[in-house]
């Protein structure tokens, strides 16, 4: 299935990117969560890459999520468990696959129910970057599994709600202005 490069996918891909960077620049991205760990958003624009042009533009944007991560890690780290983020293995690699996660999620769901499709979708790409990440971590022996457990039940739970609701807003709001004429509503202001 060869994918096809349009100046819509460009143009979202960019954007979502844009966002991811802004996110880790502002620190609007990375929220502390309870002094040891940081509740992050910066996933979401991958998810909703993902949904809105597929699994390619789910991938760009999650990759620079992960350098972003890596980049912060090393220039400005958070917490205690930061510096950990400077191996690509962890910040960058688990975050390749929160697109495609998402981008099959909703795939498989989208045929019977759109809303559900999306909503899952942010959920599966919320859980992806938390059991990836923090599966790395433990591999790594940067934290014990157990701590890995207790993150993804507390922190994990709450992020993969967020981006549920996130993902559904901006997606149906997406769908809504361009199911009206078949366009961005913006394009006809040009004429």
């Amino acid at each position: 299935m060869a994918t096809k490069v349009t100046v819509r996918k460009i143009v979202i891909g960019g954007a979502l990117s844009a966002l991811s960077i802004a996110l880790v620049v502002t620190g609007f991205g990375f929220i502390p969560f309870f002094g040891l760990v940081s509740f992050t958003v910066m996933h979401i624009p991958a998810i909703i890459g993902a949904i809105l042009e597929g699994p390619m533009v789910g991938t760009i944007v999650g990759a620079i999520f992960g350098v972003s991560a890596l980049i912060k890690a090393a220039t400005a780290p958070l917490n205690l468990y930061d510096p950990t983020f400077v191996n690509p293995l962890i910040s960058v690699l688990p975050r390749l696959f929160i697109g495609v996660v998402s981008w099959l999620v909703y795939r498989t769901f989208r045929g019977r129910n759109t809303t559900v499709a999306v909503v899952v979708a942010g959920i599966a790409g919320s859980l992806t970057n938390t059991v990836l990440v923090l599966g790395s971590m433990v591999i790594f022996g940067a934290i014990p599994f157990k701590l890995a457990v207790t993150i993804t039940l507390t922190n994990g739970l709450l992020e993969a709600a967020v981006a549920a609701v996130l993902t559904f807003g901006v997606v149906a709001s997406w769908k809504g202005i361009e199911s009206r004429s078949g366009k961005a509503r913006l394009a006809k202001e040009d004429k």
